[in-house]
């Protein structure tokens, strides 16, 4: 599908888009997902009946942007939130041209990497909603509509919504960058992990980590850690901490809340023993899902990290 000239013939005949080949239809969500009867609840809006003034980013993309919806697709939205950190990288998924002000056409199109090319995936901007609630990923701004419109064109690339509940990390930064990753056992790590945090961050890798879930998936733990869930790492530094040195690690949750509540968390007390100007540069108190920890913790609580580069 070739978006330019579908949203030309779609504006010559003043209409809005509608896509046959990812249509507005259960089929498009997949026939596990929901039970039966919920499945044939839910219904299709389009930004502009959602909102008087929608945009398809207000000040930027941004992590904490994106909230998760009832999709278990916390790998794809991981991913996401990584991928928001590096501007170079999301502007080739999130194609200039388009939004709800200039030639708006109910159309849109992402790129993804598939299999060594770069593939354009066209939608319509109809979203699924069940009982007045998005059914995947929504945005924290209640007009701002590129992590749901983004998300919905991996769902049509990967056939459904249903094939993005439950999958891995790895894949979707792959797909997002086209980039080659690495994965590390955190159970076994390799020595000198924290210089590898330290120069992938400095290098503006994607990282993503994430924790066993052989117990219970999307269980919150008491320290505040879910288990079976993926996480973006937004960060690896080593800071002066009361007469030495500390390595210490900055993850978000893609659920956009649930924190750590360990050492280095928004509240510790290990804060007190760091310069203020360090201090203010580095912690973000706010209840948004992302936190600090310790190198050590780290190990403790992920039992995954995958680091994705544009080169090898």
């Amino acid at each position: 599908q070739d978006f330019n000239s579908l949203r030309t013939l779609c504006l010559s005949q003043g209409l809005l888009f509608e896509d046959a080949t990812f249509p507005a239809h259960i089929s498009s969500i997949g026939p596990n997902l929901l039970p039966q009867d919920k499945l044939w609840q839910i219904q299709w809006k389009r930004p502009t009946e959602l909102h008087r003034n929608p945009y398809l980013i207000v000040d930027g993309a941004s992590r904490f942007d994106i909230m998760q919806g009832e999709i278990g697709c916390c790998w794809m939205l991981a991913a996401l939130g990584s991928l928001t950190q590096q501007k170079h990288f999301l502007e080739n998924v999130l194609p200039k041209g388009q939004g709800f002000q200039d030639n708006y056409a109910g159309i849109f199109h992402f790129r993804f990497w598939q299999y060594g090319v770069w593939v354009d995936v066209v939608i319509d901007d109809q979203l699924p909603f069940l009982n007045g609630r998005y059914l995947s990923v929504y945005p924290r701004t209640s007009n701002e509509f590129w992590p749901s419109l983004l998300e919905k064109a991996y769902a049509k690339l990967r056939g459904s919504y249903q094939n993005l509940h439950g999958g891995y990390l790895s894949d979707a930064l792959v797909d997002l960058t086209g980039g080659v990753q690495v994965q590390f056992s955190l159970k076994d790590p390799p020595p000198d992990l924290e210089e590898i945090l330290k120069a992938a961050d400095k290098s503006r890798s994607l990282m993503g980590c994430s924790t066993s879930g052989q117990l219970r998936r999307n269980k919150e733990l008491r320290n505040g850690i879910v288990q079976g869930h993926a996480y973006t790492v937004t960060g690896a530094v080593k800071i002066r901490y009361k007469n030495g040195w500390k390595h210490i690690i900055r993850i978000w949750n893609p659920w956009g809340h649930g924190e750590w509540k360990g050492p280095w968390s928004d509240n510790s007390p290990q804060w007190d023993h760091v310069e203020p100007r360090f201090r203010e540069a580095l912690l973000r108190n706010k209840n948004d899902g992302e936190f600090w920890m310790s190198c050590e913790n780290f190990k403790e609580q992920f039992s995954w990290l995958c680091i994705c580069n544009s080169t090898p």
